[in-house]
Protein backbone atom coordinates (compact mmCIF):
# COMPACT_ATOMS: atom_id res chain seq x y z
CA UNK A 1 0.00 0.00 0.00
CA UNK A 2 1.33 3.44 -0.87
CA UNK A 3 1.62 6.30 1.56
CA UNK A 4 -0.03 9.62 0.85
CA UNK A 5 1.47 12.51 2.73
CA UNK A 6 -1.22 14.91 3.89
CA UNK A 7 0.15 18.34 4.73
CA UNK A 8 -1.81 21.50 5.47
CA UNK A 9 -1.84 24.13 2.78
CA UNK A 10 0.83 26.85 3.19
CA UNK A 11 -1.87 29.40 3.92
CA UNK A 12 -3.12 27.29 6.82
CA UNK A 13 0.36 27.22 8.32
CA UNK A 14 0.68 30.98 7.98
CA UNK A 15 -2.59 31.48 9.83
CA UNK A 16 -1.47 29.11 12.58
CA UNK A 17 1.80 31.02 12.93
CA UNK A 18 -0.07 34.32 13.24
CA UNK A 19 -2.24 32.83 15.97
CA UNK A 20 0.82 31.47 17.78
CA UNK A 21 2.44 34.90 17.62
CA UNK A 22 -0.53 36.20 19.61
CA UNK A 23 0.93 34.40 22.64
CA UNK A 24 4.03 36.56 22.40
CA UNK A 25 1.85 39.63 21.83
CA UNK A 26 -0.05 38.84 25.01
CA UNK A 27 3.10 38.60 27.09
CA UNK A 28 4.73 41.75 25.75
CA UNK A 29 1.56 43.84 25.97
CA UNK A 30 0.86 42.54 29.50
CA UNK A 31 4.26 43.67 30.77
CA UNK A 32 4.14 47.01 28.97
CA UNK A 33 0.53 47.65 29.94
CA UNK A 34 1.03 46.90 33.62
CA UNK A 35 4.64 47.61 34.56
CA UNK A 36 5.33 50.47 32.18
CA UNK A 37 2.11 52.38 31.53
CA UNK A 38 -0.19 51.54 34.45
CA UNK A 39 2.62 51.70 37.03
CA UNK A 40 3.59 55.16 35.74
CA UNK A 41 -0.04 56.28 36.10
CA UNK A 42 -0.21 55.19 39.76
CA UNK A 43 1.37 57.69 42.13
CA UNK A 44 3.60 56.12 44.76
CA UNK A 45 3.35 52.63 43.29
CA UNK A 46 6.37 50.41 43.99
CA UNK A 47 6.88 47.49 41.60
CA UNK A 48 9.15 45.62 43.98
CA UNK A 49 6.77 45.68 46.95
CA UNK A 50 3.24 45.94 45.55
CA UNK A 51 1.06 43.42 43.73
CA UNK A 52 0.19 43.72 40.06
CA UNK A 53 -3.51 43.62 41.00
CA UNK A 54 -3.12 46.89 42.90
CA UNK A 55 -2.79 48.67 39.56
CA UNK A 56 -6.41 47.76 38.78
CA UNK A 57 -7.72 47.92 42.36
CA UNK A 58 -10.88 49.79 43.32
CA UNK A 59 -10.37 53.48 42.67
CA UNK A 60 -6.93 53.01 41.08
CA UNK A 61 -6.03 55.65 38.50
CA UNK A 62 -4.91 53.00 36.02
CA UNK A 63 -8.01 50.80 36.36
CA UNK A 64 -9.91 52.26 33.34
CA UNK A 65 -6.80 51.89 31.18
CA UNK A 66 -6.26 48.25 32.22
CA UNK A 67 -9.92 47.43 31.63
CA UNK A 68 -9.44 48.80 28.13
CA UNK A 69 -6.36 46.59 27.68
CA UNK A 70 -8.64 43.56 28.05
CA UNK A 71 -9.73 44.32 24.49
CA UNK A 72 -6.21 43.20 23.51
CA UNK A 73 -5.43 40.60 26.14
CA UNK A 74 -8.56 38.47 25.96
CA UNK A 75 -8.60 38.10 22.14
CA UNK A 76 -4.82 37.53 22.08
CA UNK A 77 -5.08 34.70 24.61
CA UNK A 78 -8.00 33.09 22.80
CA UNK A 79 -6.20 33.40 19.46
CA UNK A 80 -3.07 31.83 20.94
CA UNK A 81 -5.15 28.93 22.22
CA UNK A 82 -6.59 28.34 18.77
CA UNK A 83 -3.07 28.53 17.35
CA UNK A 84 -1.87 25.82 19.72
CA UNK A 85 -4.91 23.70 18.84
CA UNK A 86 -4.21 24.05 15.10
CA UNK A 87 -0.50 23.35 15.55
CA UNK A 88 -1.28 20.20 17.55
CA UNK A 89 -1.92 18.21 14.33
CA UNK A 90 -3.93 15.62 16.23
CA UNK A 91 -1.69 15.61 19.32
CA UNK A 92 -4.25 15.10 22.07
CA UNK A 93 -2.28 16.79 24.85
CA UNK A 94 -1.52 19.87 22.79
CA UNK A 95 -5.18 20.13 21.93
CA UNK A 96 -5.92 20.09 25.65
CA UNK A 97 -3.40 22.89 26.08
CA UNK A 98 -5.06 24.91 23.34
CA UNK A 99 -8.51 24.38 24.84
CA UNK A 100 -7.27 25.44 28.29
CA UNK A 101 -5.75 28.61 26.85
CA UNK A 102 -9.01 29.49 25.09
CA UNK A 103 -10.98 28.85 28.28
CA UNK A 104 -8.49 30.93 30.25
CA UNK A 105 -8.91 33.82 27.84
CA UNK A 106 -12.70 33.72 27.97
CA UNK A 107 -12.89 33.43 31.77
CA UNK A 108 -10.42 36.31 32.20
CA UNK A 109 -13.42 38.63 31.81
CA UNK A 110 -14.56 37.45 35.24
CA UNK A 111 -11.83 39.59 36.78
CA UNK A 112 -13.66 42.79 35.84
CA UNK A 113 -16.31 42.71 38.62
CA UNK A 114 -13.81 41.46 41.23
CA UNK A 115 -10.95 43.94 41.65
CA UNK A 116 -9.00 43.87 44.89
CA UNK A 117 -9.68 46.63 47.39
CA UNK A 118 -7.07 49.38 47.24
CA UNK A 119 -4.66 49.42 50.19
CA UNK A 120 -5.79 52.82 51.39
CA UNK A 121 -9.38 51.58 51.51
CA UNK A 122 -8.70 48.41 53.49
CA UNK A 123 -10.32 48.43 56.93
CA UNK A 124 -7.96 46.54 59.23
CA UNK A 125 -9.75 43.72 61.03
CA UNK A 126 -12.88 43.89 58.90
CA UNK A 127 -14.23 40.90 57.00
CA UNK A 128 -13.15 40.53 53.40
CA UNK A 129 -15.33 42.40 50.94
CA UNK A 130 -17.18 40.41 48.29
CA UNK A 131 -14.90 41.73 45.56
CA UNK A 132 -11.84 40.53 47.48
CA UNK A 133 -13.32 37.08 48.01
CA UNK A 134 -14.00 36.84 44.28
CA UNK A 135 -10.49 38.12 43.53
CA UNK A 136 -8.90 35.45 45.70
CA UNK A 137 -11.07 32.76 44.12
CA UNK A 138 -10.06 33.86 40.62
CA UNK A 139 -6.40 33.89 41.66
CA UNK A 140 -6.73 30.25 42.70
CA UNK A 141 -8.55 29.39 39.45
CA UNK A 142 -5.79 31.10 37.45
CA UNK A 143 -3.15 29.00 39.20
CA UNK A 144 -5.06 25.82 38.29
CA UNK A 145 -5.34 26.93 34.66
CA UNK A 146 -1.66 27.80 34.39
CA UNK A 147 -0.41 24.54 35.92
CA UNK A 148 -2.79 22.53 33.75
CA UNK A 149 -1.66 24.37 30.61
CA UNK A 150 2.00 23.77 31.35
CA UNK A 151 1.44 20.15 32.36
CA UNK A 152 -0.57 19.24 29.27
CA UNK A 153 1.96 20.89 26.95
CA UNK A 154 4.76 18.97 28.63
CA UNK A 155 2.88 15.72 28.03
CA UNK A 156 2.46 16.59 24.36
CA UNK A 157 6.06 17.46 23.53
CA UNK A 158 9.54 15.96 23.92
CA UNK A 159 11.76 15.52 26.94
CA UNK A 160 13.67 18.76 26.46
CA UNK A 161 10.47 20.76 26.66
CA UNK A 162 9.24 18.64 29.59
CA UNK A 163 12.34 19.50 31.59
CA UNK A 164 11.81 23.17 30.82
CA UNK A 165 8.15 22.89 31.90
CA UNK A 166 9.17 21.17 35.15
CA UNK A 167 11.60 24.00 35.93
CA UNK A 168 8.88 26.54 35.13
CA UNK A 169 6.43 24.86 37.50
CA UNK A 170 9.05 24.90 40.27
CA UNK A 171 9.59 28.63 39.79
CA UNK A 172 5.84 29.32 39.72
CA UNK A 173 5.15 27.31 42.87
CA UNK A 174 8.13 28.73 44.77
CA UNK A 175 7.49 32.38 43.96
CA UNK A 176 3.73 31.90 44.25
CA UNK A 177 4.29 30.65 47.81
CA UNK A 178 6.59 33.59 48.56
CA UNK A 179 3.93 35.98 47.27
CA UNK A 180 1.35 34.25 49.44
CA UNK A 181 3.41 34.84 52.59
CA UNK A 182 3.09 38.58 52.05
CA UNK A 183 -0.56 38.71 50.93
CA UNK A 184 -2.07 38.70 54.46
CA UNK A 185 -0.09 41.84 55.30
CA UNK A 186 -2.17 43.82 52.79
CA UNK A 187 -5.31 43.20 54.85
CA UNK A 188 -3.38 44.02 58.05
CA UNK A 189 -2.19 47.33 56.70
CA UNK A 190 1.44 46.24 56.97
CA UNK A 191 4.34 46.62 54.51
CA UNK A 192 4.81 43.86 51.93
CA UNK A 193 8.54 43.86 51.11
CA UNK A 194 9.42 42.13 47.81
CA UNK A 195 5.83 41.00 47.25
CA UNK A 196 5.77 42.67 43.84
CA UNK A 197 9.10 41.12 42.88
CA UNK A 198 7.95 37.63 43.86
CA UNK A 199 4.70 37.96 41.95
CA UNK A 200 6.42 39.33 38.86
CA UNK A 201 8.84 36.41 38.75
CA UNK A 202 5.83 34.10 39.09
CA UNK A 203 3.92 35.76 36.25
CA UNK A 204 7.04 36.19 34.14
CA UNK A 205 7.78 32.46 34.24
CA UNK A 206 4.32 31.76 32.81
CA UNK A 207 4.56 34.45 30.14
CA UNK A 208 7.97 33.10 29.11
CA UNK A 209 6.50 29.59 28.86
CA UNK A 210 3.88 30.92 26.44
CA UNK A 211 6.58 32.48 24.26
CA UNK A 212 8.71 29.31 24.31
CA UNK A 213 5.70 27.15 23.43
CA UNK A 214 4.88 29.46 20.51
CA UNK A 215 8.46 29.22 19.21
CA UNK A 216 8.60 25.43 19.60
CA UNK A 217 5.33 24.93 17.72
CA UNK A 218 6.35 27.47 15.07
CA UNK A 219 9.58 25.52 14.48
CA UNK A 220 7.63 22.26 14.25
CA UNK A 221 5.49 23.79 11.52
CA UNK A 222 8.62 24.87 9.65
CA UNK A 223 10.12 21.40 10.01
CA UNK A 224 6.97 19.78 8.65
CA UNK A 225 6.93 22.20 5.74
CA UNK A 226 10.54 21.36 4.91
CA UNK A 227 9.82 17.63 5.13
CA UNK A 228 6.93 18.06 2.71
CA UNK A 229 9.44 19.17 0.08
CA UNK A 230 11.50 15.98 0.50
CA UNK A 231 9.56 13.08 -1.03
CA UNK A 232 11.27 10.43 1.08
CA UNK A 233 10.38 11.96 4.43
CA UNK A 234 7.13 11.49 6.32
CA UNK A 235 6.79 13.59 9.48
CA UNK A 236 4.86 12.19 12.40
CA UNK A 237 2.30 14.98 12.33
CA UNK A 238 -0.01 15.24 9.39
CA UNK A 239 0.72 11.71 8.08
CA UNK A 240 -1.97 9.67 6.38
CA UNK A 241 -1.96 6.26 4.71
CA UNK A 242 -4.09 4.64 2.07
Amino acid sequence: MSQVRAYPAPGADRLTKVLLACGVLYGVSYVVGNDVIAAAMTRGYTRMDQAVSELSATGAAARPFLIGMDAIWMPAMVAFGFGVWRAARGNRWLRVTGALLVAFGVTSLLWLPFPMTARQDVVVGAALAANDVGHIGLTALTAVFILAEIGSSAAGLGWGFRIYCAATVVVILLFGALTGTQAPNVARGLPTPLMGFYERVNIGAWLLWMAVLAVVLWRRLDAEGSAALRPGDVPRAGRATT
